[in-house]
């Protein structure tokens, strides 16, 4: 298969979301985990791809995220991003992502999301549209339609936010909004 090719699937693919997924861990940052005296001290997060998260969703693309640890971190800026579908602490990403596709309604077909480890593989080999950082795990790379050229934490987010944008046909008109 050609590489145009595999391009035009993905954007196919990317086409379709109605539910864009993020783990955070690794995707949304660079996968380190500071630590203090009294626990988690904090992660760092990209305005890159903050800003990318909103322009999903002002497209019309509802946001996800789908993570194992419980972070006040992620909650606060999953509010700031104004991320209503957030599921923390989770165990099994499949059951989280079952229950997230409960809640709104949307199908897995119709879902896309964004892992880096083992922990996402149940929810990228279901999902319609899957895509990694730069820097996933072999595992996870072999088994996306979408890998980033940037890895987690340093503009991987903002980069699939653009590619949705884009094969939506959404970007040019967003873009244009800012230029007016």
């Amino acid at each position: 298969m050609s590489q145009s090719h595999e391009l035009t699937a993905a954007q196919q693919r990317a086409a379709r979301i109605e539910l864009m997924i993020f783990d955070v861990d690794g995707v949304f940052t660079d996968g380190r985990l500071l630590y203090g005296p009294q626990g988690e001290f904090g992660k760092q997060f990209s305005t890159l791809d903050g800003h990318g998260v909103k322009l999903l969703a002002a497209s019309g693309v509802e946001v996800g995220i789908i993570t194992g640890r419980r972070s006040e971190t992620v909650a606060r800026r999953a509010a700031e991003l104004g991320i209503a579908h957030v599921q923390q602490g989770a165990s099994d990403k499949r059951v989280a992502l079952e229950a997230l596709c409960a809640a709104t309604g949307i199908a897995p077909a119709s879902c896309g999301y964004m892992g880096d480890d083992w922990p996402d593989l149940p929810v990228l080999t279901r999902v319609g549209f899957a895509a990694a950082p730069a820097n996933a795990h072999p595992e996870v790379r072999q088994r996306c339609h979408w890998i980033a050229e940037q890895s987690g934490g340093a503009g991987a987010v903002r980069a699939l936010c653009d590619f949705v944008l884009r094969a939506r046909g959404s970007y040019d008109e967003l873009l244009n909004q800012v230029l007016a």
